[in-house]
């Protein structure tokens, strides 16, 4: 108590949270300065950052006019460098070394808790740190005096064994061949040192320009420290009871975890193993395992584990093939990593990957050079991927491991549906990327999808095919009776309407069959490119029961309103794919598994309040129909609406608008002055989806 009556407050401000440079912002340290430069009117020759290991390197001009500079050091210094002639290569083309570098490091690894603050009127604004770097001399021009010298001497001592030369010419080479790179030597290079600096090496520099002290541009600039709108929607983080904020402006330190291991290793004991919660037990084992039949994971579980709850988070890290789960690609290939063996990026990779189980799903043989010839991989990468999930088979090509688990497929069946519907997914987005054709969608002919992969003679093909019509006649023979017996105990007037009622037969062609493949399943457009799933709303002679048709459009309606309030603008292409995510998460039977055609999705986008707009795109363009028909919610009760409107109504005109002209139509249509960052946030509400 004494000690705050000591200490009374003097005066309490406002805090603002400016967002306007959030993740842009650096801090440089730089070293004491020597009498010969002054940072504040320093002269910055060059700049040049290498953006993913957060490094910069900045070239400062060096005062030789000023009296603490010594002239003859500077004169020596280039001297060494350069030598005596000059060039385009010199590093001090004034014969002076008139420039220093500074080169940066991390000085520290967690910026979290630090930010630039700026008071203004009373007002304090805070923008938090991205990185914070200390510049340190580089002394590289010594390495380059030093080489200079090596090569002065080679050069002296090769003109006095000049008379050797003839004799040197021929001389005695052993060669040795090195033995294949086991997976124990491949990750101790990826984590030695040279790796490392070599890695580091390959990023290029982004040259950038440098603005003084008293730069207009670094005036405009510097208005970004301050929070362009002080409305409780702009600093929605600042509203907290006091010991949050104190929490969050000094965090409990934790040590970090850097050196330890994220998950457990292979030589974890399963007892140990069964101490983490499921979904990392399942996690781990698939990471290692990489395929594995849904039985053998149980087992591997306990018997205590729920099926319910380990299907739950098996879906979450692996994906279905043949009835097995096997693992996903962003399991093994996290975020910012790269490959090995060539180096692309973890994106890349899981595309690939995501081929290869994608062929597997199709069918049980995959030829490694049709998937280097898609993919554009390395060969090592490609063997890795087949190396996952198949075995070699002389002059066959690849065999998915595992036989085809149809209990699993019988036991489960909206798992299979809901993972059949993922797979339309990744395979709408690999035809993108691949450009793939019809020949590499289309199951091979030799190898049947079926569940028994056994040879079955033509003799027996033909018995089960009149077998399985005769059941089926059967049933639909069974279903027509009854419904036709409910319609003349329901209606009596129906007696006379019920003979006019045929089912037309078609005959069927023997020299043109059914092509059943996924590429014409997605196109089809009966029910946006999904198969309808049976269930208790089946149509009858092509239409749906009459209370069914109420159901499936309210039940529409809700989808289409609630995605088009969280997205305002969508095109037909990406309100499909949101509409099969939908399906994919309802249980089976649900009533728009009755069959949602593309010509019903858009009259109920119409229905809504929705409007069509005609964007004027180029006649070359390579997008697909569906990617050109552009839907926008015209009035959605926000104050985005009349700013909407104005949006919608200059694209409507032109595909391609520059910025300048979007801010100055809104200003005139709208009455407002706005800035830069209004701007872009009306462009970011309103046009998330796309831009």
């Amino acid at each position: 108590m004494a000690n705050e009556e000591d200490d009374p407050i003097i005066q309490e401000m406002d805090v603002f949270l400016a967002r306007s440079l959030l993740e842009k912002l650096y801090l440089f340290q730089y070293p004491i300065r020597p009498a010969s430069m002054t940072y504040d009117d320093v002269t910055h020759l060059s700049a040049k950052i290498k953006p993913k290991q957060q490094k910069v390197e900045l070239e400062m001009a060096i005062d030789t006019l000023n009296p603490n500079y010594c002239r003859s050091k500077g004169e020596q210094i280039a001297l060494n460098v350069d030598g005596t002639c000059t060039d385009e290569t010199s590093t001090y083309s004034s014969k002076l070394m008139d420039k220093q570098t500074f080169c940066s490091s991390q000085a520290a690894s967690n910026v979290s808790r630090y930010a630039a603050a700026v008071y203004k009127k009373g007002e304090l604004h805070l923008t938090p740190l991205h990185g914070i770097l200390q510049l340190r001399p580089s002394f590289t021009y010594l390495d380059k005096a030093d080489a200079k010298h090596r090569e002065r001497e080679a050069a002296n001592e090769g003109g006095d064994s000049s008379q050797d030369e003839a004799e040197d010419d021929v001389k005695q080479i052993t060669v040795r061949f090195s033995r294949p790179e086991t997976e124990q030597a491949r990750q101790r290079r990826v984590q030695s040192y040279e790796f490392l600096q070599k890695r580091q090496a390959e990023e290029h520099w982004v040259h950038l320009h440098y603005y003084g002290l008293k730069d207009s541009r670094s005036e405009h600039e510097r208005q970004y420290l301050f929070s362009q709108g002080h409305g409780l929607a702009e600093n929605t983080e600042l509203i907290k009871s006091p010991s949050e904020y104190l929490m969050m402006l000094m965090p409990p330190s934790v040590e970090e975890e850097n050196d330890k291991p994220v998950a457990p290793s292979n030589v974890l004991s399963m007892a140990q193993l069964r101490t983490l919660p499921l979904a990392d037990q399942i996690k781990i084992l698939m990471k290692n395992v990489k395929v594995m039949p849904f039985a053998n994971l149980l087992g591997l579980l306990g018997s205590g584990a729920d099926a319910t709850a380990v299907l739950r988070c098996v879906q979450q890290v692996a994906l279905l093939v043949q009835g097995n789960w096997v693992v996903k690609s962003d399991v093994l290939y996290p975020k910012d990593t790269s490959s090995p063996h060539s180096g692309v990026p973890a994106e890349v990779l899981c595309r690939g990957r995501d081929f290869v189980m994608w062929k597997f799903t199709q069918d049980r043989w995959v030829v490694r050079k049709e998937v280097a010839a898609v993919t554009k991989l390395c060969p090592e990468d490609v063997k890795d991927f087949l190396e996952h999930m198949s075995v070699a088979r002389i002059n066959k090509g690849w065999e998915f491991m595992l036989p085809y688990d149809e209990d699993f497929v019988k036991k489960h069946p909206d798992i299979v549906q809901r993972q059949q519907m993922l797979w339309m997914g990744i395979q709408a987005k690999l035809e993108k990327v691949y450009n793939l054709l019809k020949e590499h969608l289309t199951p091979k002919k030799q190898e049947a999808q079926s569940a028994h992969p056994l040879l079955v003679s033509g003799e027996q093909r033909v018995n089960m095919a009149k077998a399985k019509v005769k059941q089926n006649y059967g049933q639909l023979e069974k279903e027509f009776q009854k419904q036709k017996a409910e319609m003349k105990s329901n209606d009596p007037s129906a007696k006379a309407d019920v003979p006019a009622v045929c089912i037309k037969e078609e005959p069927v062609s023997v020299e043109e069959p059914m092509d059943t493949s996924a590429h014409e399943a997605l196109n089809n457009g009966l029910v946006n490119g999904l198969h309808t799933a049976p269930g208790p709303l089946e149509p009858v002679n092509g239409h749906l029961p009459g209370g069914c048709i109420d159901r499936v459009a309210q039940e529409l309606k809700a989808f289409v309103s609630s995605t088009f309030k969280k997205q305002f603008v969508l095109t037909l292409s990406e309100l499909k794919r949101l509409f099969n995510l939908h399906l994919a998460s309802l249980p089976p039977g649900h009533t728009l598994f009755s069959g949602i055609s593309d010509k019903m999705l858009q009259d109920m986008v119409l229905d809504t309040g929705c409007k069509q707009i005609l964007v004027p795109f180029p006649p070359q363009t390579a997008a697909s129909p569906d990617e050109l028909k552009v839907y926008a919610l015209w009035e959605a009760g926000d104050t985005y609406d009349q700013h909407r409107q104005v949006l919608l109504e200059i694209f409507s005109k032109n595909y391609r608008v520059r910025r300048n002209v979007i801010q100055s139509q809104l200003s005139q249509e709208c009455g407002e002055d706005l800035n830069k960052q209004e701007v872009d946030r009306v462009l970011k509400v309103s046009f998330c989806s796309l831009w």
